[in-house]
């Protein structure tokens, strides 16, 4: 599905919205300091904050959680709300629910073990695997975070090498770092206030 048919289907489903009726998948974007972030929202909670493209969300949401996808701006300006007060670091914790529907089962225990990484500080792969009881699984951890479908929500930006090199992360290593300094920031200006 190319982005212009994306965009085709989704004219089309929102006019059919304008009624009573919303759709049971909220689908929409966020122009942020980090890019573009492509937005899923279930009757659960967040099911998308990603950085891959729109079609490849699109579809994947489809696949896995259902096909009466619309705009619903009435379940979309709210997580977009949090995200800018996040990006200006007056937000240190969503209050969205997350939907991690789309993560395997293996990945949903890694994310959940992320969500518990506070504010402002970082945690390793080892750290996790140790959490989690599966130490060696290093490999499987690090794919799990790769795959992040709820990426910025669910922190998994605060991974970061043993050595303390940053690694890898969806939205590359400026978006990584700047999510970092973003929390820094605000950490250490609440701190010194």
């Amino acid at each position: 599905m190319s982005s212009g048919d994306l965009d085709a289907l989704l004219r089309v489903t929102s006019s059919t919205y304008r009624g009573e009726t919303h759709p049971d998948i909220a689908f929409g974007t966020y122009d942020g300091a980090v890019g573009r972030l492509v937005l899923a929202v279930t009757g659960k909670g967040i099911a998308a904050c990603s950085f891959e493209p729109e079609n490849a969300v699109f579809e994947l949401v489809t696949r896995h959680v259902g096909t009466f996808i619309g705009p619903d701006p009435r379940r979309l300006d709210p997580v977009r709300r949090e995200l800018d007060a996040y990006f200006s670091g007056r937000l240190r914790a969503f209050t969205t629910p997350v939907d991690l529907t789309l993560a395997t089962s293996f990945a949903r225990t890694v994310l959940q073990k992320t969500m518990a990484v506070q504010y402002g500080t970082t945690t390793t792969l080892e750290e996790i695997g140790a959490s989690i009881g599966r130490p060696r699984a290093l490999r499987a951890i690090g794919n799990a975070l790769a795959s992040n479908p709820v990426c910025v929500i669910v922190p998994c930006h605060r991974v970061v090498r043993e050595d303390g090199a940053l690694g890898d992360y969806a939205g590359g290593a400026l978006a990584k770092q700047h999510l970092l300094n973003v929390e820094k920031r605000a950490s250490t200006s609440r701190s010194a206030g």
